[in-house]
């Protein structure tokens, strides 16, 4: 027998701030099943307690070691089997993987690195896309089911952000970054939101703190939900919440039957 669940991920840009604005609230309406937070720039600590009633059993913390710094965290209903931070992927210690299997399927919560820094930066990026896509495929070797979410810091196409011509030299929309991608479906992996919306335009999930961006809809999407393509009739639907509020990034989620 299979039950569906709703999986949300949200790049809160730090967790006390958006429990100060009381910005988790809505939990508590959805009684989402797991939740995947990244950026939560904070230790488990300093982690607020009464930010929504929703009780989660399940709460994995993967703090990065320079503080207030990235960090993931994985609130969940279901207990899960294994967990892991993939120290082996994020070798810089910034906090951001949450591994989690539940039976045959693994869940990534995953705060993808920015490369707009500068090269080197750009080139920690790159690796962390290729180690991190090398281990879920060494996973669907042995079986395993998988799905991605969170902060993937690149829009895919030029659907994908507001102004693609302007930022043609810009991290995150840059070839190799956009190739990854390509080369990730290609692989067998489904863009959720694409799947369920085919080319609906205007759909972004982070939008600039400058010049009225998400009054103005100037945006990006760049928070996915991928799955391995076997899971694919498991899928419900995939959607993003634009008008939660509380961080320059919207949650984003999926239903799916497991």
């Amino acid at each position: 027998m299979s039950n569906s669940i709703e999986i949300i991920s949200w790049n809160v840009n730090g967790i006390r701030a958006v429990a100060e604005k009381k910005a988790l609230q809505w939990i508590d309406e959805r009684k989402t099943d797991i939740l995947c937070l990244q950026e939560i720039k904070a230790l488990e600590s300093q982690i607020p307690q009464d930010m929504f009633a929703m009780k989660y059993q399940n709460v994995l913390v993967n703090p990065a070691s320079k503080k207030g710094y990235s960090g993931t965290m994985t609130w969940s209903v279901l207990q899960s089997d294994y967990s892991s931070t993939c120290q082996h992927i994020d070798t810089t210690d910034e906090g951001r993987i949450v591994e989690t299997h539940y039976g045959d399927i693994v869940l990534f919560n995953v705060y993808f690195p920015n490369g707009q820094k500068d090269e080197e930066r750009l080139s920690h990026k790159m690796k962390f896309y290729d180690d991190f896509l090398a281990y879920c495929e060494k996973l669907r070797e042995d079986g395993k089911s998988i799905i991605i979410c969170g902060d993937v810091n690149t829009a895919h196409k030029e659907i994908d952000l507001k102004n693609p011509k302007a930022n043609s030299k810009t991290s995150g929309f840059l070839p190799m970054e956009r190739e990854w991608i390509d080369k990730l479906l290609a692989c067998g992996y489904i863009d959720t939101f694409r799947y369920v919306h085919g080319d609906k335009i205007d759909s972004y999930s982070w939008w600039s703190y400058r010049s009225n961006a998400r009054a103005n809809n100037v945006g990006w999407r760049i928070d996915y939900f991928f799955i391995s393509e076997d899971l694919a009739e498991s899928l419900e639907d995939a959607f993003i919440l634009e008008h939660i509020e509380g961080s320059d990034h919207c949650p984003v989620g999926i239903k799916i039957s497991i």
